[in-house]
């Protein structure tokens, strides 16, 4: 995709997205909202979604050690800040995943392959899980709560995984997928395509750690709703943890989408919306949104003061004056 078309439909999406939300809201009674919060809750929120890093850190660890690339536990935990701070300018989660792929990549050449299935497979999983705690939310929302078209959106999704992990890691699918290989090279799409199947297929024999990698998911999203549960009750929603058991895994397919820095504003147009199904009045559902990433930026923090830490050390060698 050229950079003319990204950044048309960056403007395009960010622009129905806002546009959206300025229809919706009372941006001063927003603000008022989101001064008054709840210190309690908001500290809460902060803890949770900065505590999240230690399982993520080494179920990537497990994903990397299973094909062979020994790395230690706080490297990959600098890796991880620093891809959190690279996200904040880039796309998505696209940006920092791409960043954690091209600086493990630099430390151990020729792995480029398996290192990129980890931090794929790692998404997928991660996918995959909030999906399954999305369908036990659903189940246990039937009947109390109204949230229409999402249910559908999230089987969609559900189905959608399915036939992915299918793809990735059936022997016999496996041979079946030589017809894309002559299209795939004329688009020149061949190299990278091949490096992230292989990647991906090559954990297919170690299905103990990746059962291992997704009770460590279910801990991190489980986390990370309960901190947006929290910035909720910061604002004055007194809704149950129960619907953002539904809402967290949407929000986090939401933040996929890559023609948005960060998110930024489709976030904040998705709580309304959901919320807004639930009976909560547009200011707090955007003063929710906006307050969760608002506290996410606490993990680019550590990220920023690594990239600002390491420019410094790295200060080009004196020159000689030609004095002497």
């Amino acid at each position: 995709m050229s950079r003319r078309v990204r950044l048309i439909a960056t403007l395009v999406v960010s622009g129905v997205a806002i546009g959206y939300i300025l229809l919706k809201i009372d941006v001063r009674k927003t603000l008022d909202i989101i001064r008054d919060a709840s210190p309690a809750w908001v500290a809460l929120s902060a803890f949770l979604i900065l505590i999240t890093i230690i399982p993520m850190v080494w179920r990537w660890q497990l994903l990397l050690r299973a094909r062979g690339i020994d790395e230690s536990f706080a490297w990959l935990t600098r890796a991880y800040f620093v891809s959190y701070a690279v996200g904040q300018v880039l796309p998505t989660s696209v940006g920092g995943d791409a960043s954690r792929i091209y600086e493990t990549s630099r430390r151990h050449p020729g792995q480029i392959s398996p290192i990129t299935g980890s931090v794929l497979l790692e998404r997928a999983l991660g996918g995959a899980v909030t999906l399954l705690l999305a369908g036990i939310g659903f189940l246990l929302a039937i009947g109390r709560y109204d949230i229409g078209a999402y249910l559908w959106i999230e089987l969609l999704f559900v189905v959608g995984t399915i036939f992915l992990g299918v793809v990735f890691f059936s022997r016999r699918v496996r041979r079946h997928l030589a017809f894309a290989v002559p299209l795939a090279r004329r688009l020149r799409i061949e190299r990278i395509l091949r490096a992230v199947y292989e990647g991906i297929h090559g954990y297919r024999d170690h299905v103990g750690t990746l059962v291992v990698v997704c009770l460590a998911t279910l801990v991190v999203q489980i986390g990370r709703i309960l901190a947006i549960y929290a910035a909720g009750r910061a604002v004055g929603i007194e809704l149950s943890p129960l619907p953002y058991i539904v809402l967290g895994p949407l929000l986090f397919l939401v933040m996929l989408v890559p023609f948005t820095i960060n998110g930024l504003a489709v976030r904040e147009a998705f709580f309304v919306s959901f919320l807004g199904k639930l009976g909560v009045p547009p200011d707090p559902a955007f003063a929710c949104g906006f307050l969760f990433f608002l506290l996410t930026l606490v993990l680019s923090l550590p990220g920023l003061f690594i990239l600002l830490w390491e420019n410094v050390r790295r200060t080009p060698a004196s020159v000689p004056d030609g004095s002497g």
